[in-house]
């Protein structure tokens, strides 16, 4: 009589295709939300046809999640409760956003800086956040990205893409831009990241005083009112609300990026 033998892992070599999977796990955490499997391949040195089956098999498992325009791989709730490798929200981060939400008609997304890449970790369920890889890789074109490097200015040097006809890619005028939000402590976006969409953004901050993430209203162009200091306020009292502190794990890598920041 033969028995059928169900394998729900990786079959063979499982401490080897344990070691990948990790390494892919940690190749997430540290290009960001929006890495796609060309990039993570590349970054673990791991042949793109292995690494595109275990990817498949992380997201299965809820150690990863494609995000939503299916172009790239976020770290999953699994990984985010077993390590803390990504920004977990104040304990009452969900009643906060609920009632932000329940007093405007615009998406509110909450995102997290892990070093020099922005991570979306509420995103409205009532509003879809489309265009998010743009977001991530393109600081200068949002709201959220703005906010980012008032911290991180460096990220403002070297070449920087148009990605519509009125995103800011003259450093005179960005830097401009960025001493603005640093001083008001508000950032907007209209049109930048996406042809008819508008944002504005405030900054989360640690305990120390540092910025560690955004707060952002995200809606349809002339009718999100990026000025508004009704909407300002909320956003802000909001912000104030979600604590986080800064940690920076020994070994960090330096390059893509340095240190992390956690909710708490």
């Amino acid at each position: 009589m033969t028995t059928a033998t169900r394998r729900d892992g990786p079959s063979g070599h499982e401490p080897r295709a344990v070691q990948k999977a990790l390494a892919l796990l940690e190749a997430v955490a540290r290009l960001g939300s929006g890495a796609t499997a060309k990039e993570i391949a590349t970054q673990t040195g791991i042949a793109p046809a292995t690494a595109y089956r275990l990817l498949n098999l992380l997201v299965a498992d809820g150690y990863l999640v494609r995000i939503e325009d299916l172009s790239g791989f976020a770290l999953g709730r699994r990984t985010r409760e077993l390590a803390g490798a990504a920004a977990e929200p104040a304990a009452d981060h969900h009643r906060v956003l609920a009632e932000l939400r329940a007093q405007v008609r615009f998406g509110i997304h909450l995102a997290a800086f892990t070093g020099r890449r922005i991570r979306m970790i509420d995103r409205d369920p009532d509003h879809e956040l489309s265009g998010e890889k743009v977001l991530v890789r393109h600081p200068h074109a949002s709201a959220i990205g703005k906010v980012l490097m008032t911290r991180h200015p460096e990220l403002a040097e070297g070449p920087l893409r148009r990605v519509t006809t009125f995103t800011i890619t003259s450093p005179a005028e960005l830097a401009a831009e960025l001493r603005r939000v640093d001083a008001r402590a508000v950032a907007t976006e209209v049109n930048e990241c996406r042809v008819g969409r508008s944002a504005v953004a405030v900054p989360v901050r640690a305990a120390d005083g540092t910025v560690a993430g955004a707060l952002a209203a995200i809606g349809t162009t002339g009718r999100l009112p990026v000025h508004d200091r009704d909407l300002i306020d909320l956003l802000t009292a909001a912000a104030q609300r979600v604590l986080v502190r800064p940690a920076h794990p020994a070994g960090a890598a330096e390059a893509t990026p340095a240190g992390r920041d956690h909710f708490a």
